[in-house]
This record gives C-alpha cells, sequence and structure tokens, in this order.
C-alpha cells in the first residue's frame, strides 16, 4: 500500500500538545516519513473552513456541529501536589479539606466536582493562583504553589520522577473528551492515518 504523503495541517490545543501530544506525534512522523507537519498550536476555537487546517484536536464537547467530531479518548482528572507542598500544609483525607487548601486552578473555575464511584462532591476552591494554561499550573504546582486537578496523562513524567504526587486518590475529576475535528467526513488518508494512530495511542489511556 502506498505510504501516504504531503502536508498534515493540524490545529493543536497547545497545553495538551506540547506536554502529552509531542511524543505521540514524532512517533508518527517515524512512522510515515513522507508527510510533512504544520500545527498551529492554540488555546481558541479554529474554523476549519476559513483557516486551512485538516483536522483540529480539542478536548470537551465539540461546539461547532457542522464538523465532523470523532472522539479519540476520554481524559480524567485527578488530584496532584509536590511532597514540598503536602508537608508544609498538610495532605486534605477528604475532598471538603480542598476548601483549606492552595488550589492551582483555571480562570473562572471557582469549584471542582469529584467523584468516588457512585459518590460526587463538588467543593469550592481558591487559591492565589488562577490562569488559562495547563503547562503554567503544573509548572507551579511542582514549585510546592498547591493542589491541581489535571489529566494523569499530563502529569506522568512528574509522577514518575516524584515532584507530584496524587492526593486523595480515590477521588477523581469529570472525564473530559479529546476529539479530532473535520470538516467532511471525506478526508485524505494521511489525515485518517493519524486520527486512527491518535486514538489507537489514547485509547490506551481510558
Amino acid at each position: 500500500m502506498a505510504q501516504p504523503s504531503g502536508t498534515l495541517r493540524a490545529s493543536l490545543p497547545v497545553d495538551f500538545a506540547v506536554t502529552y501530544l509531542a511524543p505521540l506525534i514524532a512517533e508518527f512522523a517515524e512512522l510515515y516519513p513522507r508527510i510533512n507537519f504544520e500545527f498551529d498550536l492554540t488555546p481558541r476555537k479554529v474554523d476549519l473552513i476559513s483557516e486551512p487546517s485538516d483536522v483540529a484536536i480539542r478536548m470537551g464537547e465539540p461546539e461547532n456541529s457542522q464538523l465532523i467530531a470523532r472522539k479519540l479518548a476520554s481524559l480524567t482528572a485527578f488530584l496532584y501536589a509536590s511532597p514540598e507542598y503536602l508537608e508544609r500544609s498538610g495532605t486534605p483525607s477528604v475532598p471538603s479539606e480542598l476548601e483549606d487548601h492552595e488550589c492551582v486552578g483555571m480562570l473562572k473555575i471557582n469549584s471542582w466536582t469529584l467523584h468516588h464511584g457512585k459518590e460526587t462532591q463538588t467543593v469550592n476552591v481558591s487559591g492565589r493562583f488562577a490562569l488559562n494554561n495547563v503547562g503554567m499550573i503544573r509548572r507551579l504546582a511542582t514549585l510546592h504553589q498547591g493542589i491541581m486537578l489535571m489529566p494523569k496523562e499530563v502529569v506522568a513524567d512528574e509522577l514518575a520522577t516524584g515532584s507530584l504526587v496524587q492526593v486523595l486518590p480515590d477521588w477523581h475529576g469529570s472525564p473530559r473528551a479529546v476529539y479530532a475535528l473535520t470538516e467532511t467526513r471525506l478526508i485524505p488518508a494521511k489525515v485518517q492515518r493519524f486520527i486512527d494512530f491518535l486514538r489507537e495511542r489514547l485509547s490506551h489511556h481510558d
């Protein structure tokens, strides 16, 4: 079978691409040496019709019903902090105790909904840092600035080195889906292979 070739143009979410997709993309590039890549890393919603992307990878439910959405995976967030932060501030033993901790979270999100089996608790969270960048949240957590809620796929390196540890391991956040969005169902072989490859790799983490 002929190897797909040409330029693959993809729009990727900045943090997820840098922290998690980069090694997968490198692996895909090794498999398909005749494909070149143009990546637009952006946090904003992409308009595939006016911007020349073959595919957009996005977290969360698709907002644009005109696009064809293919679910790649579902990522579940857990709670993490640095050992130094926990030594200094104590380790919460139940979700409600998060309200007394520094929580490093996303802008405009003042509560976290956590699940344990069939039990669900929503806790109000606050802290000195609120931002819109996953990589920076993770970095601040490794710098002992508080507890964060993050998919485990994004913190694999930090867990391996011990710079972050899991907090309240029985509890997790609501799963967030990862989608590949295309303008049409008829997509070139290079795009189909890319979507299939990501789905296969990401699904191992469900």
